[in-house]
Formats: C-alpha cells, structure tokens, sequence
C-alpha cells in the first residue's frame, strides 16, 4: 500500500512506518489520502469495518459496566471507568486478534501484543481527549466528541493495522510463538 504524502511523495508502509518522512503523514491532505487508500483497498476496507464493529460491541460493554459500577455498586466515576474500559479493551484485544487480524495474529493471543494493543488505546485515549478539548473551542462539544470519535478510529486502527497486528516477515512471525513468549 502506498500512502501520499503530499505533492509529489510518495512512502511505502511498512515497519518502519513512524520514522522519517512518514511523520508527515499526521499533515491533513495526508490523513485524506490514508482515508481514500483504505476505502479503494477492499481488504483494508474490511478491516475497519470489522475494527468498527468490535469498536460498538466494546462500547456497549464499557457503558454498561460503567453504568452498573457507578450506579449500581457506588463506585466513584475514576474507578468505575477505568474497570470498564480495561474490560472493553481487554474484550476489544480479544476479538480483534481473533476476528479482525486473525491472519496476521495467527489467531493467538500474546502478552506483548496485549501491551502494545494497550498501548495504542491509550494513544487514542488522548487522540480522542485531545480533539473534543480543542474542538470545544470552535464548535458545538456534541460536535467535537462526533468528530474526536472519527479521529480517535483513525488512530486506534491506523496502530493496530501498522504495528500492533502488522503483518511480520515468517523468522520473525515464527520467533512469536516460542515457548518462552508468555501468552494470555
């Protein structure tokens, strides 16, 4: 796949997707050009649907559980949202190897995709913040958490796709599944 960066670039994804020039891909007419290669890519268009998908089952569960924490068992907001959303996460890590990038998972579960599933949540934890908070300032805030969930997709997606779940030459998918690789 190969995304623009701008008039006349060009970079080929790949694992080394976040260094150099491809750190201009956070430039606007670079985020189009990723949105317009996904949906013309039908396999990646099938991912981010299905990515989408789990995405609304683990919201449902993270507001359910918050709601039964907080409302039903007295929890303070932190607590209860923070047990709802390591529920979610954990649920959304789970199916999403299994379902979404059963290929290049292998369908296995592994401790260190976990952290770093975990950790591009987080990062579109803040993405999400971010965008609402600064979006509040010009628009509507209703508006701007519509507009921080589209941008925090795009960024929990974009990471799991490139690097949580990226597809790894075979010495390297092989030394994945070794017996001192703690799995989940």
């Amino acid at each position: 796949m190969t995304l623009s960066l701008g008039p006349g670039e060009a970079r080929r994804g790949g694992p080394d997707v976040l260094s150099g020039a491809a750190m201009s891909f956070f430039r606007p007419s670079s985020i189009v050009a990723f949105v317009r290669t996904t949906i013309e890519d039908r396999a990646l268009r099938r991912k981010a649907i299905c990515f989408a998908s789990i995405g609304v089952i683990n919201t449902i569960v993270d507001f359910s559980l918050f709601s039964l924490g907080h409302l039903y068992f007295g929890l303070p907001i932190i607590p209860a949202n923070m047990c709802s959303w390591i529920v979610a996460v954990t649920g959304s890590y789970t199916m999403n190897t299994l379902i979404t990038f059963a290929a290049e998972s292998g369908r296995k579960l592994r401790l260190q995709t976990y952290g770093m599933f975990l950790a591009a949540q987080v990062t579109g934890l803040i993405a999400n913040t971010a965008t609402v908070f600064i979006a509040s300032y010009f628009i509507p805030v209703l508006i701007g958490k519509a507009l921080a969930i589209g941008v925090s997709f795009v960024v929990d997606f974009s990471l799991s796709n490139f690097i949580v779940f990226r597809q790894r030459p075979q010495s390297d998918a092989a030394s994945h599944g070794s017996v001192s690789e703690p799995r989940l």
